[in-house]
């Protein structure tokens, strides 16, 4: 089918790449095979609508560069209006693109919707990376993986920020500190911080990955830096808060920072291995009377996959859940793993409950609710039992409330009990999640290819339930348009 251009002006609908006023849907597939080099990597767009789709890689026009076996274009991604013409944007992560001779030195590629079509208009796409020659400066190094995680979010004097990790990023005599980058406005400025930035919470050491992670919603943005260290405790991981907004040092503001010994709830106590900070997920909340009801707070998910349950429960892993709050403070909801009461399933050696996480606020112009705050959490680890035999690592879906203990209607999605696909060892369930308002969308980029699909999960049901169990809609290969060839088809979503 031909990918259709839709009208002569945008309206600025959201993931609205051609301005029909009909969501698309993007799904990566960043292993995948580009004129045969492999592992270039790709990103398709189902234009809503029944229109077609379109094929993103870099070998597409108007991309620069060209692919290259192991770039990985669609690692990461996000979906916004960068230039504010009313047609969704993209911008692509490609951590493990290689710049001249410097391998995995990593760049983020912005492509602009139009009418015409994405990457079809006249304003040319952009790319951002390090180096002396490039819009993002600083030195490139070997494994900076910059663009390994994107997110955006706006300021709140309507500027939009683009924040991009690169969480191998190295500092004077230590490996793998981290380093986030925002470019925000018009013209895309640019500012780089570190841990060792003025006001950012603790200090840059080796290995602590600031930025492997950022998620953002309602002028604020959580960067994840799940190598953190606390006292002797390697890798117990933590988060930093700041607000979209550049201050006197040349950087968003820091708000805060946490690591789970800091929380006052729940399981205060951080371990090495914890990895708090893996996986964050961020929405809007909560409305200022005096700001014309506008959210102006945002709830967190935070994922502790290596959380330790007990000397017998290595890996299980835990959530934690906070808000911030319109001055910048915090306040800590809860603490949840499968052993908190309601909780679907029962927490395993190896579980990594939290590895992924995806989050909604239906109504951001009111306080959070179990019917209306909703919380789903990949649960990548999980073994099945089969008739005859385990199945390790099948996977799983826990879905709760967000901000109100698990119990309100809360469900289980596994394979072959509310998600279409047989149960495989690896399949790895709950890996790749993405929401919106209306719905979650869960990726299984791990299945055999018959089984390999995203699907669409409303988050109320028609008899009014808080969580669907099961897909109102599926995209797989070779259906509706989408090419039959794939690799992991689905490992990104929006």
């Amino acid at each position: 089918m031909t990918p259709a251009a839709a009208v002569a002006v945008c309206t600025g609908v959201g993931s609205d790449f051609n301005g029909d006023q009909v969501r698309d849907t993007v799904i990566a597939d960043p292993e995948a095979t580009v004129s045969g080099k492999e592992r270039a990597g790709l990103v398709r767009i189902v234009l809503g609508g029944n229109k077609g789709v379109v094929e993103l890689s870099q070998d597409s026009p108007n991309i620069s560069d060209g692919a290259e076996t192991g770039d990985r274009f669609g690692f990461s991604l996000v979906v916004y209006d960068a230039n504010r013409d009313g047609c969704s944007d993209i911008a692509v992560g490609m951590p493990y693109e290689d710049v001249g001779t410097v391998e995995d030195a990593g760049l983020v590629h912005l492509v602009y919707g139009s009418p015409a079509g994405l990457g079809q208009g006249t304003v040319g796409s952009k790319g951002f990376r390090q180096g002396s020659d490039g819009w993002v400066g600083e030195n490139l190094e070997a494994g900076d993986l910059f663009g390994y995680s994107v997110a955006t979010t706006t300021s709140t004097s309507g500027n939009e920020f683009l924040i991009m990790g690169s969480p191998g990023e190295d500092g004077a005599n230590m490996p793998d500190i981290g380093m986030v980058v925002a470019a925000y406005g018009p013209n895309y400025a640019v500012t780089r911080f570190t841990q060792d930035s003025p006001g950012v919470w603790e200090t840059a050491e080796p290995y602590d990955r600031f930025g492997h992670a950022i998620a953002a919603a309602g002028n604020w943005f959580t960067v994840g830096i799940p190598g953190e260290s606390m006292d002797t405790r390697k890798g117990a991981g933590a988060i930093s808060v700041f607000k979209a907004s550049v201050n006197s040092n040349g950087i968003p503001d820091p708000a805060w920072g946490s690591g789970q010994n800091r929380t006052g709830i729940g399981d205060t106590v951080a371990e090495a291995g914890d990895a708090h900070g893996t996986s964050v997920a961020m929405t809007s909340c909560c409305p200022d009377a005096n700001s014309a009801l506008k959210p102006v707070e945002a709830l967190i998910a935070v994922g502790a996959p290596g959380e330790d349950l007990g000397e017998v429960l290595p890996d299980a892993g835990g959530v934690q859940v906070a808000q911030v709050t319109v001055s910048g403070g915090v306040t800590w909801h809860q603490w949840i793993t499968q052993n908190s009461p309601d909780v679907e399933g029962e927490a395993e050696f190896g579980d990594r409950f939290g590895q992924s996480l995806a989050v909604a606020h239906q109504n951001v112009q009111a306080r959070p609710t179990p019917k209306t705050a909703f919380l789903a959490v990949g649960v990548p680890g999980e073994n099945a039992e089969a008739v005859t035999a385990t199945v390790t690592d099948a996977g799983g879906v826990a879905l709760m409330p967000l901000v109100d203990p698990p119990g309100v209607g809360d469900a289980w999605l596994e394979a072959g009990a509310g998600i279409p696909a047989e149960p495989a060892d690896h399949l790895l369930v709950g890996l790749n999640l993405f929401a919106t308002q209306t719905a979650f969308y869960l990726g299984l980029p791990y299945a055999q290819p018959v089984d390999r699909a995203v699907h669409h999960y409303p988050w109320t049901t028609s008899g009014g339930g808080p969580f669907s169990n099961a897909p109102s809609q599926s995209w797989r290969p070779g259906e509706g348009g989408i090419p039959l060839d794939n690799k992991t088809f689905g490992t990104a979503i929006q």
